[in-house]
Order: structure tokens, then sequence, then C-alpha cells
């Protein structure tokens, strides 16, 4: 099977997130993706409490995608190195899902040699074309692996201008989706 794995802190997730999700499945044949919340990210800090943000992530795949509590079960800090190994199976083939921000960065994450030896990535772009080729380009010199575009819009939403909007009692209508919404006003989160 080819398992994509849409990994992220998701505080919360959005509609992006899942658009994103749908071109990979479509672009590269994947027979399904797995959200996988970030339990205790080591580069991320007050984030909201990781069952939290699970549930929202369940919410939203809803019966279109999988999610897994991998990460959010552990009580240590969460490597997409280990999590990959985690899935790693001979018979599958995985694809990791990120962004062209994330691919900039890869370079301190843990260990991104044995990310890209576990995975192929598959990398949505941020600020342009051009520029995610560039990042492609240069993280493949630098690491090796197989990296692949995403071809899709440029989106300018993020959970942080979610959040900020929603402190600033914005509205956020039609950024999450609605179940996400409901659970974040019912739970009275990011006030």
């Amino acid at each position: 099977m080819k398992i994509g794995i849409m990994g992220g802190t998701f505080n919360p997730i959005h509609n992006a997130h899942l658009i994103i999700a749908r071109y990979a499945m479509e672009q590269y044949s994947l027979d399904k993706v797995i959200f996988m919340t970030g339990g205790n990210p080591p580069h991320k800090s007050g984030v909201l409490d990781k069952h939290m943000r699970h549930k929202m992530t369940a919410l939203a795949a809803g019966d279109e995608f999988e999610i897994s509590s991998y990460e959010v079960d552990k009580e240590e800090y969460s490597y997409t190195a280990h999590t990959l190994e985690h899935f790693a199976n001979s018979s599958d083939r995985l694809f990791f899902i990120i962004g062209e921000d994330s691919l900039e960065d890869i370079g301190k994450w843990y260990k991104p040699e044995r990310i890209l030896e576990l995975c192929t990535l598959l990398v949505f772009p941020r600020k342009s074309k051009e520029s995610l080729d560039a990042a492609i380009g240069e993280t493949r010199g630098r690491f090796g692996g197989e990296i692949l575009p995403i071809v899709a819009p440029i989106f300018g939403l993020s959970s942080s201008e979610i959040r900020r909007r929603i402190h600033e009692g914005k509205s956020v209508k039609h950024m999450p989706p609605d179940s996400v919404l409901d659970f974040i006003i019912e739970n009275n989160l990011y006030k």
C-alpha cells in the first residue's frame, strides 16, 4: 500500500490541511492518508493539550481520512524518525506530507537522513513553485532521498492565524471544518 502520513501540531487543524491531503492522494495515488497529531513536539511550546488537538483532528478527518494517536499516546517527545520507524512495513511505501517551510527546516529535525531513508517526502508550496523547487533541490543535495512536490495552490491559511482571529473575537468561519469550529466554540478554546 501507498500510505501518506500528514503530521502536525494541528493547533487547530484547518481546511487547508484537508485540501493538501486530497491533492497528495490524487497526485501520488495514495491508498490512504493518516493524520498524525503531534503529541509533544520538541520544537514547539505553549500548544493546546494534545488530547484536545487530537479530538479536533479526528473530527476533521471524519470518514475520509484515518487518524493515529501514536504520538499523542507517548509521554516523551515525538520525533518524525521514530514515528516513521513505527509505521515502516516492508510491504508498504510511506509518504510523509509536509510544507515547504518544514522542508527548509528539516536540517534541524532529529535524524533527517533517517527520515529520508524511511519515506518519500511530499511537499506542498508555501511561497511559490520556484522556491519549492529550490528547497527540494537543496534538501536532496544535502540529505539525498526522494522528495516530490505537491502541485497545489498556496494557502495563506494557518493555525496561528485562526488562533489570533479567535483571540481577537473575529470570525474564523470556513477556516476550520464546521465540526472543529463547533468544538472550539463549545470548549471556549483560544480565547
